[in-house]
């Protein structure tokens, strides 16, 4: 089966998330590795929310994605969202770039090395719940140690000749601000609104995002280079300093009781992405001096995390990926989130690389095309035939 044809029945299976629900794609994927002779075991939180691990005893690599898409709404869609439609070079729908193309390309590579009469020599990992913080999934098989730590590659997708090999930390608070009640007719002179306290700690939140913090030069010039390949992806401008500062987005606040009462209560929900060379420990304790009457309750929190580039993980992914496309070939670290801040907490060795069309990344007409699909089949191929000792690393 081509590669472009599993991607296309992984969209036509809905596994949008909320609610999350990946039964039937999980299904279809161990329905495939039944095919080709590999045994998988599932689990889940017996909602729905399913992972599957296909685990290869000692092996050093794990290739792994998620089979659970971001919500879409039929509105402004050239082709119905999970159409799966194989057209124009593309196959079209939720999820074929985030990230059922990669998963689709993880499958076809198991199959050509089975086809081959290779052996595959990885564990294989398909979670849910990635799009709302993994703890159903990744989250979930760490925990109940379904798998041991090794080299792993996310097949997220990423630039056709850049893979990820690290990611800005994440913290995510809830604060809560009191006031003291009064007419409205009176304040500011008579009370204190929880809502004018939150809007004095976000100026301050604001101030964060001018600080810039040092990294050494081999990390700085990775930094670079990776703002220069992201703003040509994105075509936005302003990317170094999306990558060396600390961003921030307080995406949900409410409070008050009525238009002329001064406000006694108001609840805020931060988000901030932590670059290298911040410290989170002073991070809070400078959120914390000037929260005002706010209480601070921190839901997570993560530091920056990279792999080393000159692993072994990383040498021979490069090494593949120029042997597909040709050119130059550099990883790269990116803004965003993925499983690969909790598996690289728990020790494993993690790279991002896969198909897909950054731009349409959540968006309408999303769609992968079928040339970055097979491309990527014969990359994972030729890293597991590697790990398999297959073929000598240069």
């Amino acid at each position: 089966m081509h590669v472009s044809r599993i991607c296309s029945d992984l969209v036509k299976i809905r596994s949008e998330n909320p609610p999350g629900r990946t039964s039937e794609a999980i299904e279809y994927v161990r329905d495939f590795l039944d095919g080709i002779g590999i045994c998988s075991s599932i689990s889940g939180n017996g909602d729905g929310m399913e992972n599957l691990v296909a685990r290869k005893k000692d092996a050093r690599l794990m290739l792994c994605g998620h089979v659970d898409v971001v919500p879409a709404l039929d509105n402004g869609w050239s082709r119905p969202p999970f159409s799966g439609a194989i057209d124009e070079g593309y196959v079209w729908g939720r999820g074929a770039t985030d990230m059922k193309g990669g998963c689709a390309a993880i499958l076809a590579a198991c199959r050509h090395l089975a086809d081959a009469g290779e052996e595959v020599p990885a564990t294989l990992a398909f979670v849910c719940d990635e799009e709302t913080g993994g703890e159903n999934g990744a989250r979930y098989l760490l925990a109940h140690d379904a798998i041991p730590p090794c080299d792993c590659i996310i097949a997220e997708p990423t630039p056709a000749r850049h893979p990820t090999i690290g990611q800005k930390g994440l913290c995510r608070f809830h604060i809560t601000f009191d006031g003291v009640p009064a007419h409205g007719s009176l304040y500011p002179a008579v009370g204190t609104s929880a809502i004018m306290e939150a809007m004095t700690f976000l100026a301050y939140v604001r101030t964060l995002y001018d600080t810039d913090y040092p990294v050494d030069h081999s990390l700085q010039e990775i930094i670079s280079r990776s703002s220069e390949e992201l703003g040509k992806e994105l075509k936005i401008a302003g990317v170094s300093n999306i990558l060396k500062r600390l961003t921030f987005n307080p995406g949900v606040i409410g409070g008050g009781e009525k238009s002329n009462i001064v406000a006694q209560h108001c609840e805020l929900e931060l988000e901030m992405r932590i670059p290298w060379g911040c410290h989170i420990p002073e991070l809070l304790s400078g959120i914390s001096a000037h929260a005002g009457t706010g209480t601070v309750t921190t839901q997570e929190s993560f530091e920056p995390s990279i792999t080393d580039p000159s692993s072994r993980l990383v040498a021979v992914t490069c090494g593949e990926i120029e042997r597909a496309y040709g050119g130059d070939v550099s990883p790269i670290v990116q803004w965003a989130a993925s499983d690969a801040r909790h598996l690289r907490r728990c020790g494993f060795n993690v790279i991002e690389y896969g198909p897909g069309e950054i731009s349409c990344l959540h968006a309408v007409n999303e769609r992968v095309s079928i040339d970055s699909l097979e491309k990527a089949t014969g990359i994972y191929g030729g890293i597991m035939r590697h790990y398999a000792g297959a073929v000598p690393l240069k």
